[in-house]
């Protein structure tokens, strides 16, 4: 196995980690607020990242957006003409000519040389820069040799992940680093402008056509025919600025990535999972990265909603259950009917007919959809197993048994609630029992009486007849340290919880909410935590849905075309806008994301056991 071939398996293993700790952010800053000075401001450059993005404003000043936890998105207040963001650092080329860089430095990669430059660009934990004389200097990270440049001067240059293409002042594209897919395999001929990606590269032909070369598996390196003005690569797809300015995007589009919007754009930059385009007016829109659809929630009104993994399914005042977001087993096709009520689980679903019956559908692998007979009063769909309470207060479980979830008490209940790992149910008494995994004391509930109680993992949450929140379990970030005053519903997730205030509003608490998107403006009747998102059903019956984690498609309303309103396009439609609290330090995550690593080994290895 090669080290770009080790580097690949290690990229998907903590993408992979990645979107499971996607979980757990949700914030409680306050919102983006218009002021006049900010109405008469524009971006004239633009730069997309890993997770945030970047835009050079008319008066010199920087702005950055998305997600923050290596300080990538704060910009000095200096005048800079040029800005590149990249995985978890930026860089910046001043109006005098120096570059300077913040956020992420593990490797070096934001120690920018003295000197004056013309141009900058930054990969993954690498920068470059062109100088004036017309010669490369790069540094940084140097696995695959990107920062070895050769010697020469170039008109123009692209730093890829692991590698890096630069445009002679002949034309020519010469690429250097890692080559695994060929990437740095640049054609002949004459060039006005190139762009490297992950694994694949493109460049501008003096035609208007775009050619790439590279990684081809989502077809990035596949360019339309017509004529461009610029090219942008991104992690598997390619976006490319039509002469008439609309933008057309190719390449993998597991996150709507290349879904451009309508209308007319002076430039357009593409990132690992979402792109940002530059509209003519100055305005910036971003599209991509809703993971898969489940913060989408549809219009109209509902009178009830559950967030899963990564669907959300929500109940029609009309009875008919509607679902949305990732559906490759069919979790989000609701059956036709009337319901009670409806649960959202890990890749399935159950609903309560109004018969009684219960019904689930989806993923089916440990018989988590195989409803027993009979009459229930209430239903909950876990990870791989389900629950139900029968009409005589006794709760019946199906599905995988790992941990002794699906194994009830006799005794009577008045609610259940099931998640990945556990269940916990309610008793007449007003006293909390929970069953399955306890690893972290996640299932040995607290004495005394509570009016309600919601499973997460591998925490639990439960609500004091007083109204106060009471949580227990595993509390590595925070998700068990509930906070003080009166609520009136909780919903626990993994690495966070959200409790739903008496006077409507939505608090959550857990790993990483500083700086993270709040709920949209408004009072709610009801929430719902996911996997990678929150659900909340407002007083009117309509259903907002928010990411968590990711907001580099999240511009500022300010500097958002106005006529697309307050929702960013393509991002889900109710991507609630943060503004950054300091960071907790690079240790505290690490710490978060080791201690989550090792529970996933642990149960993994238990399972196999």
């Amino acid at each position: 196995m090669g080290r770009m071939d080790l580097g690949r398996r290690t990229i998907t293993g903590w993408l992979a980690l990645a979107a499971l700790l996607a979980l757990a952010t949700l914030g409680a800053g306050g919102g983006w607020q218009r002021t006049s000075a900010e109405d008469d401001r524009r971006a004239v450059a633009i730069s997309v990242g890993g997770v945030h993005a970047c835009a050079v404003l008319d008066s010199g000043e920087i702005t950055c957006w998305g997600k923050n936890d290596r300080g990538q998105t704060e910009a000095s207040s200096e005048r800079f003409s040029a800005v590149s963001a990249g995985r978890h650092h930026t860089c910046a080329l001043r109006e005098t000519g120096t570059v300077t860089c913040w956020g992420s430095n593990w490797d070096g990669q934001a120690d920018a040389p003295s000197g004056r430059f013309s141009a900058v660009s930054i990969g993954g934990n690498h920068s470059c820069a062109l100088r004036e004389a017309g010669t490369v200097e790069c540094w940084g990270n140097n696995e695959g040799g990107q920062i070895e440049v050769p010697t020469g001067r170039f008109s123009a240059i692209s730093a890829g992940d692991w590698h890096v293409c630069g445009l002679r002042e002949a034309g020519t594209a010469e690429c250097w680093g890692h080559n695994d897919d060929g990437q740095t395999d640049a054609p002949p001929g004459h060039f006005r402008a190139v762009s490297a990606g992950l694994w694949h590269s493109c460049g501008l032909r003096e035609t208007g056509a775009i050619e790439c070369w590279g990684y081809n598996i989502y077809h990035e390196a596949d360019a339309p025919a017509g004529r461009f003005s610029a090219v942008s690569a991104g992690q598997h797809h390619t976006c490319g600025l039509r002469e008439t300015g609309t933008v057309e995007c190719w390449g993998d589009n597991s996150h709507g990535q290349p879904d451009a919007p309508p209308g007319r754009f002076s430039a357009v930059s593409a990132g690992d999972v979402h792109t940002c385009g530059l509209r003519e007016t100055g305005t910036v829109t971003c599209w991509g990265d809703n993971d898969r659809g489940q913060a989408d929630a549809p219009p109209g009104r509902f009178s009830a909603v559950s967030a899963g993994r990564e669907h959300t399914c929500g109940l029609r005042e009309t009875g008919a259950a509607k679902c949305w977001g990732r559906n490759d087993y069919g979790q989000a096709d609701a059956p036709p009917g009337r319901f009670n009520a409806v649960s959202a689980g890990g890749v399935h679903s159950c609903g309560l007919r109004e018969t009684g019956s219960v019904e689930c559908w989806g993923l089916n692998s440990s018989g988590q959809t195989d409803a027993p007979p009979g009459r229930f009063s209430a239903v909950s769909a876990g990870g791989i197993h389900s629950c139900g309470l029968r009409e005589t207060g006794s709760v019946e479980c199906w599905g995988a048994d790992w941990g002794g979830r699906t194994d009830a008490p006799t005794e009577r209940f008045s609610t259940v609630s099931a998640s990945e790992w556990l269940t916990c149910g309610l008793r007449d008494t007003g006293a909390i029992e929970c069953w399955g995994d306890n690893d972290y004391s996640q299932t040995d509930a607290p004495p005394g009486h509570f009016s309600a109680v919601s499973a997460g993992d591998p925490h639990s949450c439960g609500l004091r007849e007083t109204g106060a929140v009471e949580c227990w379990g595993w509390s590595g970030g925070g998700q068990a340290n509930a906070p003080a005053g009166r609520f009136s519903a909780v919903s626990a997730g993994v690495p966070h919880s959200c409790g739903l205030r008496e006077t409507g509003a939505i608090e959550c608490w857990g790993y990483s909410f500083e700086g993270q998107p709040q709920p949209p403006a408004g009072r709610y009747t009801a929430l719902s935590v996911g996997s990678h998102h929150i659900c909340a059903l407002r007083e009117d019956g309509t259903i907002a849905c928010w990411m968590i984690d990711n907001r580099a498609v999240d511009v500022p309303d300010w500097l958002r075309e106005p006529t697309l309103g307050t929702p960013a396009t393509g991002s889900g439609g109710l991507l609630a806008h943060g503004a950054e609290a300091p960071r907790t330090g690079i240790a505290a995550f690490g710490a978060v994301m080791l201690s989550l690593l090792v529970l996933a080994l642990l149960r993994r290895s238990r399972r196999r056991s």
